[in-house]
């Protein structure tokens, strides 16, 4: 049992890595919200003085706003639907006995260890260009007219190019807890003559709920500050740019960082606001 001596001297050896943790978010979320309320232009005057919630009426104003929050929401909620029903599907398949299991399982979650700057210059390259890419020559091969993606179908491409960088990781959670399940239910429920779609849906999906919620909120934390994949491929053209690339845009190609600290703020509710409605529709199942 804990005495009053060892607690205290626990909260004094975690004293020092708390407050590291404090001072590694407070102090850029102090920065930011001091710049928000200036008018600061590095390479235009430098501080220009206070001018109150003037940034934070002009960024929510700007007709950029707007349609980068729904480019924003649209990649994340399509990449959440492809890699929640992928991972499902893999992480069955994956718990299936199977010849070089362990090479196969390897091979799938690599693509979640290569960096995202990486991954979207394969896609890109490789995979997207309209005349050389692997896909320009399968369309060929069909008879069909190879398609610019990055241009005809940017925000597709996007989510195709971030939901392979994430599928490894919701495969991997998912795997974890089809493998925890009681094979003795699915034994007899086989035995009592259940179809599969009804053994899927009423034991493997309730039995994952809890893992889909975690793949849920940990992979939106991680997309609504989603950029290097856009700076990389498109730009932040062809309705592409989220509200992390237009903070940016503010930020370094127009050097004003009140403008953007402003816009960083927005994008700390926004974050918030979706954690919040995450975790009261799906969060529940975390107690279930």
């Amino acid at each position: 049992m804990a005495t009053q001596h060892s607690r205290s001297v626990a909260r004094l050896m975690m004293a020092p890595a708390v407050v590291l943790l404090l001072g590694w978010m407070l102090v850029p979320l102090t920065m930011t919200l001091y710049f928000s309320f200036k008018k600061y232009l590095p390479l235009r005057g430098g501080d220009l003085g206070w001018v109150g919630f003037d940034n934070y009426v002009r960024f929510v104003s700007s007709s950029s706003f707007w349609p980068a929050v729904q480019a924003t929401l649209m990649i994340v909620g399509g990449v959440l639907v492809i890699t929640v029903m992928l991972g499902i599907l893999l992480a069955m398949l994956l718990d299936q006995p199977m010849w070089g299991q362990g090479v196969v399982r390897i091979l799938v979650i690599a693509p979640f260890f290569v960096m995202p700057t990486v991954s979207a210059l394969v896609w890109k390259n490789m995979f997207m260009d309209p005349v050389n890419g692997l896909l320009a020559h399968l369309w060929r091969f069909f008879g069909a007219e190879p398609i610019s993606w990055l241009s005809e179908a940017s925000m597709t491409s996007i989510i195709m190019i971030v939901s392979w960088q994430w599928l490894p990781f919701a495969t991997l959670i998912l795997l974890t807890a089809i493998q925890s399940l009681d094979s003795e239910q699915l034994e007899a429920a086989e035995m009592d003559g259940a179809p599969v779609l009804k053994r899927f849906y009423h034991i493997i999906l309730p039995h994952l709920s809890r893992a889909i919620t975690i793949v849920i909120l940990i992979q939106t934390i991680f997309l609504l500050s989603i950029f290097a994949e856009i700076f990389v491929t498109t730009g932040g053209a062809f309705g592409t740019r989220t509200l992390t690339y237009l903070i940016f845009q503010r930020v370094l190609e127009s050097q004003n960082v009140g403008l953007g600290s402003a816009g960083g703020v927005y994008a700390i509710i926004l974050a918030n606001i979706v954690a919040i409605f995450l975790m009261r529709i799906v969060g529940k199942n975390l107690d279930a």
